[in-house]
């Protein structure tokens, strides 16, 4: 009888000593609070297993590459999520105060707004996963232009989240949106007064990236440059030149200027003109231009569907032949390739027939007069 009574004087004193309170809590409730922090870690520790562990080993058996990323956009926020509300939860314990300041009202809106934020912070690293399909679509189509824009999306697309998030955030904290949205409407209207250049390179892109009159890669000549395309943004336009010199060019402006894009024909022309000797005989200028007709029909790099040949001119030093065709190839080396052989052809057909290239010279005659 008297263990058992000692037995109930220490429970007591124990309960009276957890009783008793401190900063308006008691132990019992500081305990608590610990408990759930201890608890909370060894939950963040089983869901680091889970999905560094577990979950990888699934995924990293599958082909599908989104379940990788989506694996990845997870983690983080995963954890972040365990910790605040470990702790919201762990503060719910105590009695905090509400005067001055309400601290369990603004705890909720405070946990409120970070699980905004954590949801948040998912779908903007998810995007990632959007950009794998659009990245394989882009490269099913024969155009460049649109692999340039698979980054833009994806960055748009996060600013539209974390814009979105924090209007929530916002509401949530009790402040009114419409008259955010007022005050940003006065302030963005002179932000649009300021930015209107940007905004203008802006719509530029957007028409680039609709109409596409060229590709990454092209070679294009405009009033102002002319070069291949090396990059296109949001805001300018980058080229170099034949100079390897970077031209950076507004996208407003190139949008409005007559872009010639050299590398979308499919073949290339050559126009060039020829000039024999004056004692060529006319029956040998025929044979001339009859020999030269069937080494542009017999070439294997020059296109069959149009050429010409005809001697056209009495010039002031040689009679000339013009020659009209087009290189099969449109790549720049290839098309002086064709060029070179064409003119060697030309060069060896005339050796064979003995006729002679003129050059600028002038043949003066002397009349003697009889006495």
């Amino acid at each position: 009888m008297k263990q058992a009574a000692q037995a109930t004087n220490t429970w007591d004193n124990i309960v009276q000593t957890m009783d008793k309170t401190f900063l308006g809590n008691s132990l019992w409730q500081y305990m608590a609070f610990a408990g759930i922090l201890v608890l909370t870690i060894f939950v963040r520790f089983f869901i680091r297993y889970f999905l560094d562990v577990w979950l990888k080993r699934l995924t990293e058996k599958t082909d599908w590459e989104a379940d990788d990323k989506l694996l990845a956009a997870f983690r983080k926020p995963a954890f972040f999520l365990v910790w605040i509300s470990g702790i919201y939860l762990a503060l719910e314990v105590l009695d905090l105060p509400t005067d001055p300041i309400d601290i369990p009202r603004f705890l909720v809106a405070l946990y409120t707004s970070l699980l905004i934020v954590d949801a948040a912070w998912f779908i903007y690293q998810s995007t990632a996963i959007l950009s794998i399909y659009m990245q394989k679509f882009t490269a099913q189509t024969e155009s460049k232009l649109d692999d340039q824009l698979v980054p833009i999306i994806q960055k748009a697309l996060r600013v539209i989240v974390v814009i979105l998030a924090f209007v929530m955030i916002v509401q949530n904290l009790g402040y009114s949106v419409s008259s955010l949205l007022a005050g940003l409407g006065l302030g963005g209207l002179a932000f649009a007064l300021a930015a209107k250049d940007s905004l203008s390179n802006v719509f530029g892109s957007v028409t680039i990236f609709t109409d596409r009159p060229f590709q990454i890669g092209d070679w294009i000549k405009t009033p102002s440059v002319e070069g291949v395309v090396e990059d296109v943004g949001f805001r300018s336009t980058r080229i170099r030149t034949f100079d390897k010199t970077m031209v950076t060019i507004p996208n407003s402006r190139i949008a409005n200027e007559t872009i010639e894009n050299m590398d979308a024909r499919p073949i290339r022309k050559v126009s060039m003109t020829i000039g024999v000797t004056y004692d060529t005989s006319a029956d040998k200028m025929q044979q001339v231009v009859e020999e030269l007709k069937k080494i542009l029909t017999e070439h294997p790099s020059v296109d069959q569907g149009y050429h010409l040949v005809y001697f056209t001119d009495f010039g002031d030093s040689a009679l000339t032949i013009f020659l009209y065709y087009f290189s099969k190839s449109k790549v720049w080396a290839e098309y002086l390739e064709t060029r070179q052989s064409v003119n060697l052809a030309i060069m060896r057909k005339l050796e064979q027939l003995g006729v002679e290239f003129a050059f600028p010279s002038q043949t003066v005659y002397l009349k003697q007069e009889s006495s």
